[in-house]
């Protein structure tokens, strides 16, 4: 009977050390988001860049030139905050949580956020996103239209899976929000 316990009592400890580590495998995470905040920083350096290049040229510039340089300054904003989500939220929800202290910066979407709520915020940024490129490319046609340059089969190529992206963003996003939605609120369907 001592020999029978003393398995269990082995078998437990090697069950807890395995545990343990599987739990401690989240860590392996933290790197990840540290690259995307050097990833981040550098994406930075491209918006000083796009806003000097819009500076430069501003005396002769167009109106559509100007709304294109900015809409790539919201575009870099855009996937900015998609990376801090991403990097915030997911060490939040995967790995730690995160000790502000007194801090009042604290964002008030860390308090509820979850792995669904993530999702559902990351869908609505790359919809957002990909309607920023969307905008973009229908600006850019209509500018080389007023100037005489005729829309190729190209052009209308890239519209069209850019369209067709586009869309399958909000679905997703819908969903996502769908879901997290049933998800909170069973009883409402």
């Amino acid at each position: 009977m001592a020999k029978d316990s003393q398995d269990e009592g082995i078998l437990k400890k090697l069950e807890h050390g395995l545990e343990y580590f599987i739990f401690a495998s989240r860590w392996v995470q933290a790197p990840i988001y540290v690259a995307l905040i050097f990833a981040a920083i550098a994406y930075a350096w491209k918006s000083v860049q796009e806003l000097w290049h819009l500076l430069q040229g501003f005396a002769t510039a167009t109106e559509s030139s100007i709304m294109l340089g900015i809409l790539s300054l919201v575009d870099i904003s855009m996937v900015a905050n998609l990376v801090n989500m991403v990097v915030v939220g997911g060490y939040v929800t995967f790995v730690s949580r995160i000790d502000f202290g007194d801090n009042g910066d604290r964002p008030d979407w860390l308090d509820h956020i979850n792995a669904n709520t993530l999702k559902v915020k990351l869908a609505g940024s790359l919809a957002s996103i990909s309607a920023i490129h969307l905008l973009k490319s229908f600006i850019d046609i209509t500018s080389g239209a007023a100037a005489g340059k005729a829309m190729t089969a190209g052009d209308e190529k890239v519209i069209l899976w850019q369209a067709i992206i586009h869309g399958v963003f909000l679905a997703s996003m819908i969903l996502f929000a769908w879901g997290e939605k049933m998800q909170r609120h069973p009883s409402d369907h």
